[in-house]
């Protein structure tokens, strides 16, 4: 696909951090990044400062000349955010109303690919006893934030079908990398300080996605011709039972790991009892992705193994506890 510049909303965010760096040392395209918020080490013309993203902003100047739009900006998923009416309203108005908004500006700007970064919450919570989602399963989303992923890929279906707009959507799993943060972070912490952890019975089968190999298919869904309109799912390849994760997060901090056998059940209970079901599942239930479809319209193979993710994500964890000591 011919192309002269590409925009990466939320770029200073998790995942378009990542994806501007590696578009600025494997391409030679002029790349904007645009912010919410500039951050102090923001560079020339080509860094934008949006402001809050909603069915208002103004994306007139960030979209000057612009070719293709990656789009990682979003309300993201919070623990805990349990789905009130008044969260979804939220997670609408930046998400789907945002969204098309930015969509409906590109074409008139003359953009001709929308690639939007979604999220496998469009296809549900789980596939405890179900076989892994494809790009081809039912969308079964459940809280504010899945939902809200879901219609935005509905109205720039829409957009795309009006108006001819090549619209790729690509829906990753849990992304981890150096810096992230919540409950994944809190497990390494866990992890580097040597605490025992009650997984050793659990053989649930988790699919995540490490930052740079998201970043890479980002890029492809950028570049490739004849992927109009379609779906990708993203992983590592590799699926990890919570303890396995546990042993290779150890073996990357040159730890030991201390994993304990407790039953599942057990835990499931005390879970219930603490009001934390929904963080059991996570730590216990299965989620798995099929990639075959992404592999085989994108010719992608990961480029990044899971050990290599796991080296990179702990490496700032252990300078910091190092510095701290």
């Amino acid at each position: 696909m011919s192309m002269s510049s590409i925009m990466v909303t939320g770029a200073n965010g998790f995942v378009g951090r990542a994806l501007a760096r590696r578009l600025q040392q494997e391409t030679d395209i002029q790349i904007r990044r645009v912010y919410r918020t500039a951050p102090r080490d923001a560079g020339d013309g080509q860094d934008i400062s949006i402001g809050d993203i909603g069915p208002h902003s103004d994306w007139a100047k960030a979209l000057d000349g612009i070719n293709v739009v990656i789009h990682c900006a979003a309300r993201v998923h919070v623990m805990n955010d349990a789905g009130s009416s008044d969260s979804l309203a939220q997670f609408r108005r930046v998400n789907v109303e945002g969204t098309q908004n930015l969509a409906r500006q590109a074409v008139a700007a003359g953009v001709t690919r929308f690639v939007f970064v979604s999220s496998i919450k469009v296809n549900g919570e789980t596939t405890t006893g179900m076989m892994p989602f494809t790009h081809a399963s039912l969308p079964a989303p459940v809280d504010a934030y899945g939902i809200s992923k879901w219609e935005a890929e509905q109205k720039l279906g829409e957009i795309a079908r009006e108006t001819g707009l090549e619209v790729v959507v690509v829906r990753p799993p849990l992304v981890y990398g150096p810096g992230v943060k919540a409950n994944f972070l809190r497990l390494m912490q866990a992890v580097n300080r040597g605490f025992p952890l009650p997984f050793g019975l659990v053989h649930n089968k988790r699919s995540m996605v490490f930052v740079e190999n998201l970043a890479d298919v980002l890029i492809k869904c950028a570049f490739q011709p004849r992927v109009a309109s379609e779906t990708f799912l993203v992983s590592d390849g590799e699926d990890l039972s919570t303890g396995r994760l546990i042993e290779l997060l150890a073996k990357s901090m040159n730890r030991q790991p201390r994993i304990l056998n407790v039953s599942p059940a057990l835990m499931r209970a005390f879970a219930a009892l603490l009001g934390k079901k929904d963080f059991a599942d996570r730590l216990l239930g299965s989620l798995q992705v099929d990639i075959g479809h992404t592999r085989k319209m994108l010719d992608w193979e990961p480029p990044f193994s899971v050990e290599d993710g796991m080296s990179a994500t702990v490496a700032p964890v252990i300078e910091r506890f190092s510095a701290a000591r």
